[in-house]
């Protein structure tokens, strides 16, 4: 595979016995000890993401930190490690984040992620409630990208939503949280298990019918849609009567809308999977609707095309894009403790062998 759009080689899985070999499985030198871990960013239901700075070099990572007692309480230590699988894989792509290095202590995993401080998609929509159509465009391009690569893996993301699209400083989009991804499903593949977030779900989730990668384009659909009417396009608070209203209401596009959004919105949201826009050529079909017929391609895979929206960050400590709920939460002295002093379980350390990474040239380039 060539360079990545910044220059640097693009890290090759290699097959060693039949099976990919993604890299080094081992870095006994990382602990949290290597971090000041300055504010909470981000929450979820197994831990917390905190901006981290990296006391060798002064740079700073979005630190994932997850409690292995969790994890296992739910049994999703499957996820987790799909999750660390399809980072690797990502193989720095532009528009999705990028995984420095994991490791572990007996308590706890550590994913050390490329730091992205332009604000959730989400945030940014919830304080202008709607976007105009170009920049919805050049956010759904990008997204769309995104996903078109992890399909080209054999990935289906299955979970995509304004809260898991991020800006970068420059106001690129940048992909995250892969946990419920599903790896190695074929282009002709289904699988069947019910995940994904309620306002987003494809019918065929529903259904609890076997479905394919063009769940992925439903859900892009549905971000659209929300993107320009401020609302998921079957919302409801009452989550029965949303699933209602995403198997049977009819599709409606209040008015104000050019031809040619009215049209992708109804190729990404037809019900029937078989018939959806992106079901026979995946993102290529994407790719060729007249809606983004002003987007040239090539120059936006290499960031050549400026982004409708700056965010205007001062540099890494400028948290204006981060909800104050999480900024404001102290950060627990536990996160960055010397790992020695815990006590381990044999069940907790063999749950999530492989899990820790180091590449063989950690010499990154930062935004």
């Amino acid at each position: 595979m060539a360079s990545s759009p910044d220059g640097i080689p693009s890290p090759q899985p290699s097959r060693a016995n039949g099976n990919i070999n993604l890299g080094p499985s081992a870095n006994p030198n990382a602990r949290p000890t290597d971090f000041d871990f300055l504010k909470v960013i981000g929450k979820g239901n197994y831990g917390k993401v905190l901006l981290a700075k990296r006391k060798s070099d002064g740079m700073f990572y979005a630190v994932k930190v997850l409690q292995k007692k969790s994890i296992l309480k739910n049994k999703e230590q499957s996820h987790i490690m799909a999750e660390r699988n399809v980072l690797l894989k990502n193989v720095r792509h532009p528009f999705l984040v990028g995984l420095r290095y994991s490791f572990q202590t007996p308590e706890k995993l550590y994913f050390v992620l490329d730091y992205v401080n332009g604000g959730e998609l989400f945030f940014h929509l919830q304080r202008e409630r709607r976007f105009l159509e170009p920049r919805a465009r050049f956010y759904t391009a990008e997204v769309a990208s995104a996903i078109g690569y992890l399909h080209s893996l054999n990935i289906i993301y299955r979970d995509l939503k304004p809260e898991n699209i991020l800006l970068d400083c420059e106001g690129h989009v940048v992909l995250t949280d892969f946990g419920l991804c599903k790896e190695g499903v074929e282009p002709e593949d289904t699988t069947s298990t019910f995940c994904g977030t309620p306002e987003y779900l494809a019918p065929e989730v529903l259904r609890k019918e076997p479905y394919d990668r063009a769940v992925d384009w439903w859900c892009l659909g549905a971000v659209l849609y929300e993107m320009l009417h401020g609302l998921p396009p079957f919302y409801s608070q009452d989550v029965s009567q949303m699933y209602e209203n995403i198997l049977h209401q009819p599709l409606q596009i209040p008015g104000g809308r050019t031809v040619a959004a009215c049209d992708l919105l109804q190729g990404l949201l037809h019900k029937d999977q078989r018939q959806r826009l992106g079901s026979k050529a995946d993102f290529l079909e994407i790719k060729n609707h007249v809606f983004f017929s002003p987007i040239n391609w090539d120059d936006l895979y290499h960031k050549r095309l400026t982004p409708p929206f700056n965010p205007n960050v001062a540099g890494p400590a400028d948290l204006k894009h981060f909800d104050p709920e999480f900024t404001q939460e102290a950060v627990s002295k536990s996160i960055g403790c010397t790992p020695d002093t815990m006590a381990s379980s044999s069940g907790a350390s063999s749950a999530f062998l492989g899990f820790s990474y180091a590449p063989e040239d950690d010499d990154f380039l930062d935004c």
